[in-house]
């Protein structure tokens, strides 16, 4: 069973900049069909945040916020925990659950981003590959 990070991560990963408004990231999230974006906040190094669709509401919506007059930089959640491409799904699953979060965004060993992990993700993994168990 193909049962680590890098066999069920969405790619590529979509990046935006802090400054753009949550009402062009809400938008860019509808047409993808994607929950989550990464906020590109390298200067010297790799450095990201990110912003949900869950984010949009609690921060947005919820507070009664225009979305064209509020920041990405405002409601992103900074830094992140990114997981690794050879981690297990269940790994991945663990890491989720002990963060309280829904997304991963995925790097490669220098930092750079090569993938997004979600909640959906892992649930498409267990319906199609099954789950092992073990120690």
């Amino acid at each position: 069973m193909a049962n680590s990070v890098r066999d069920w991560m969405s790619t590529p990963v979509i990046t935006i900049l802090p400054e753009m408004s949550v009402s062009q990231a809400l938008t860019l999230m509808r047409r993808r069909h994607i929950h989550s974006l990464v906020v590109d906040l390298t200067e010297t190094s790799p450095t990201y945040g990110i912003i949900t669709t869950t984010d949009i509401r609690d921060k947005i919506v919820g507070q009664g916020r225009d979305p064209r007059s509020a920041a990405v930089r405002e409601i992103m959640t900074s830094p992140i925990t990114v997981a690794l491409p050879e981690w297990t799904i269940r790994e991945a699953s663990l890491k989720m659950q002990e963060l309280g979060v829904h997304h991963l965004p995925v790097s490669d060993e220098r930092g750079t981003l090569i993938g997004m992990i979600s909640a959906t993700d892992i649930f498409i993994a267990v319906e199609e590959a099954g789950w092992e168990t073990g120690p």
